[in-house]
């Protein structure tokens, strides 16, 4: 289905929309307040909080390398804030910047954590309705997650769900970002991932997998997640982490109340990585745009006043579930 989302006329390109969202939208000031989650197995995880008293409450995911600095995560974060809801960020193991304390990290598959968030935060307030929106990496581990409950008694434990800009097909993606002007993002996003991988075994050991790897020679997402991720995640090889994780297999399964907002455009990934529409649940809604890049979707008249559209966009479509009673 097609949405409403008409690009700026200074930012049709799909590129200018993505960098203007990353680059160039000025820091928003937010009130926040951190909270550290221990976890069952002894790591632990970094939230970010922003908003108070009982209303609404809204999980954001976050992307590859993302943070509570992310113009998309603060940009949503003031949006909830603005209705009087309350937002909390969870940051992926080690993205709050302290590097978490075992080897692995996290994927764009890996569901454990998120699930772990999302009981502590039911167990805390049962009748607060209950949100969350992924971005990207994050949409995908959230659309994952969604699938992966079914049917199960915890569906019912979040009103609805939004996900933004997403890697249908992990390999699909990555063969893409090899291509074109998306070599740019692959080579941007692999310099921070071989920062983050520097970081954490400056204090930890390597472990025996990997420990012959130089992550500065790897050159390509399929290179790093053959190398790194999937030794480090329990996987038999990048081919064998795109297959389980991606989320496209999983669409069909889910029973929330799901918003999808991808933009045919979106310089991350390709047009035959989406689904298609037998693929996906009927509690399902995938909004496709003909522009709006990755996690772009800037409208507006004039570059000095650009109009966020995404974040009018989701608040929009979560508060009709907060108001309507719909389940």
């Amino acid at each position: 289905m097609r949405n409403a989302f008409k690009p700026a006329w200074w930012l049709r390109n799909p590129h200018l929309q993505t960098l203007w969202a990353a680059l160039l939208r000025p820091k928003i000031k937010l009130s926040i307040r951190p909270e550290r989650l221990e976890l069952e197995d002894g790591d632990f995880l970094d939230l970010a909080w922003v908003g108070r008293g009982f209303g609404p409450l809204v999980l954001i995911l976050h992307g590859l390398n993302g943070s509570i600095n992310s113009p998309y995560a603060r940009g949503i974060l003031q949006a909830i804030n603005n209705r009087g809801w309350r937002g909390v960020l969870m940051h992926f193991r080690g993205c709050s910047g302290e590097p978490n304390r075992f080897a692995h990290s996290y994927h764009s598959g890996e569901t454990r954590d998120l699930q772990a968030v999302i009981t502590e935060l039911i167990h805390r307030e049962p009748n607060s309705p209950l949100f969350a929106i992924g971005y990207s990496l994050g949409g995908n581990v959230l659309l994952k997650w969604l699938g992966e409950i079914g049917e199960s008694d915890i569906k019912n434990s979040l009103k609805a769900a939004v996900a933004v800009s997403i890697p249908f097909e992990l390999a699909k993606t990555a063969e893409h970002l090899k291509t074109g002007f998306s070599r740019l993002y692959q080579w941007h996003l692999l310099r921070e991932l071989s920062a983050f991988h520097h970081r954490k075994f400056k204090v930890l050991p390597k472990p025996f997998a990997i420990n012959k790897v130089d992550v500065t020679k790897l050159k390509t997402f399929w290179e790093f997640d053959h190398a790194i991720t999937a030794p480090l995640h329990g996987f038999k090889s990048a081919d064998d982490y795109y297959e389980k994780s991606s989320s496209r297999q999983y669409l069909a399964k889910i029973k929330t109340p799901t918003l999808i907002l991808h933009a045919l455009n979106d310089p991350f990934t390709t047009l035959n990585a989406l689904p298609e529409a037998h693929e996906v649940s009927s509690h399902v809604s995938l909004e496709l745009s003909e522009h709006g890049g990755h996690v772009g979707f800037i409208s507006g008249g004039y570059p000095w006043k650009p109009v966020y559209w995404l974040e009018n966009r989701i608040m929009d479509y979560l508060t009709s579930y907060s108001c309507s009673g719909k389940s």
